[in-house]
């Protein structure tokens, strides 16, 4: 089954540090560069950071360059996000999906569903 499953969310203080995996499954990962997104109650879904498939190059947006880091493992075909000195403006539903461009990020639609994603709640 071609998927992609989201975890390691949760409740985090501001300041606080959560680690994001995705674990992919069905499709070569190791060919695609990889994307994490998030989505806001009642806002669109934006693009966080993305990531070449050999890890050479990784694009944040503004918002958290310096706070999140991204990479992959191709040999267990996880992708991970660690969010560090979180803010309240974090909070959101982060998903992955393999990245039709780097940056501006746009996700590889029709190759893989979106998962389920991972909910960060971030409180002050």
């Amino acid at each position: 089954e071609v998927q992609v499953v989201e975890s390691g969310g949760g409740a985090a203080q501001t300041g606080g540090s959560l680690r994001l995996s995705c674990k992919a499954s069905g499709f070569d990962f190791a060919r695609y560069g990889m994307g994490w997104f998030r989505q806001a109650t009642g806002d669109e879904r934006e693009g966080v950071s993305s990531i070449t498939w050999n890890s050479d190059e990784k694009f944040y947006r503004d918002s958290v360059r310096g706070r999140f880091t991204i990479s992959r493992d191709n040999d267990k075909n996880t992708l991970f996000l660690q969010l560090t000195s979180l803010k309240p403006e974090d909070t959101a539903k982060y998903f992955c999906a393999p990245v039709r461009t780097l940056w501006p990020i746009t996700p590889l639609e029709g190759r893989v569903p979106w998962g389920r994603g991972a909910q960060v709640t971030v409180s002050t």
